[in-house]
């Protein structure tokens, strides 16, 4: 006896024409003795009788032709491909690739609260690291840039989190990036930040045209927060 005789179906099964004593699936020529070593007849037919059965337990044993756009989901008594998602839960993180989600209910729901830590005087503010952002003012006037790229959503919104420094007094500025077009306020006056040292401002924007050249439109949410 020389072909494994298990390892169904929790190891990647092989072939090879001229198979050693690890290879499960040897593929005998035509003059091969069927009774030769590591070429086993009979070791040969358990094998492949074995991984059937193995297969047929976890996919089914019903016709079950794959079509576009479907995934092969577990039935309870074998499988079939389907276009809709049971009831799943996720263990890592998914990437929506900006792709449309309709008719969605969302329970206990959070967004990521990205820590940018000090601004230095020109902080670009991405998207893409979260749509709650904590900042913290370091120096006498801080210019915001605001996000403006092919990539940016129409609907994208943000929340600034702004802390002032230890020596508070900082202003803040809030433009397109790659531009110097300011940020719509209500009445067309930007709010003048908290400059109490440590104190925090909440400013929350929105554009709703996205893209390179977006349009947004700034809304004081709170101020002087200690």
């Amino acid at each position: 006896m020389a072909i494994p005789t298990s390892g169904y179906p929790t190891t990647l099964d092989d072939t090879n024409a001229t198979p050693s004593a690890t290879v499960e699936f040897p593929q005998p020529a035509s003059a091969t003795d069927l009774d030769a070593t590591n070429v086993e007849h009979d070791l040969l037919h358990k094998n492949l009788s074995l991984s059937i059965v193995a297969l047929q337990t976890k996919l089914g044993i019903t016709d079950s032709n794959p079509t576009s756009g479907t995934i092969l989901q577990g039935t309870g008594s074998g499988s079939a491909w389907s276009s809709t998602l049971p009831a799943v839960t996720l263990g890592g993180a998914v990437t929506g690739g900006d792709q449309v989600m309709s008719a969605v209910t969302h329970k206990d729901y959070s967004e990521t609260v990205y820590a940018g830590g000090n601004t230095g005087a020109t902080p670009a503010i991405d998207e893409a690291n979260g749509n709650t952002q904590s900042h913290t003012l370091n120096a006498a006037t801080v210019t915001f840039a605001l996000p403006a790229d092919a990539g940016l959503q129409a609907g994208t919104a943000l929340t600034l989190i702004l802390s002032q420094d230890g020596s508070g007094s900082r202003a803040g500025v809030f433009q397109v990036s790659g531009a110097t077009t300011n940020v719509k306020w209500a009445g067309g006056t930007a709010p003048t930040l908290t400059t109490t040292a440590s104190r925090a401002d909440i400013i929350a924007f929105v554009t709703f045209n996205g893209g390179a050249s977006p349009v947004w439109y700034g809304f004081v949410a709170g101020q002087d927060f200690q």
